[in-house]
């Protein structure tokens, strides 16, 4: 008899990212656009969330919103392939 092979059950994440023109997201926290401003590179958190182990939706989030609501996905990862850190303050 053959096993099969049980695939793992996939949880919420989230990652910090900077905060992109064109940019047409919604906070889940605070329901403000999440906005690009040329001169206050701002950052973002975009959370990929499961329920019952099966993809939901996406959320997006002001880094500072993000930490104010507790962090629910887990401490955001941070995104290299942007080629600079998101800086957390808290």
């Amino acid at each position: 008899m053959r096993k099969m092979a049980t695939r793992p059950k996939l949880t919420s994440r989230a990652v910090a990212r900077p905060i992109e023109a064109g940019n047409s997201a919604v906070c889940a926290f605070c329901d403000e656009p999440v906005k690009f401003k040329a001169r206050d590179r701002g950052d973002q958190v975009i959370a990929n969330v499961y329920e019952r182990g099966v993809w939901n939706r996406v959320e997006h989030y002001h880094l500072e919103c993000y930490v104010q609501a507790g962090d629910p996905y887990g401490t955001p990862e941070p995104s290299a392939a942007y080629g600079r850190s998101v800086k957390r303050t808290a």
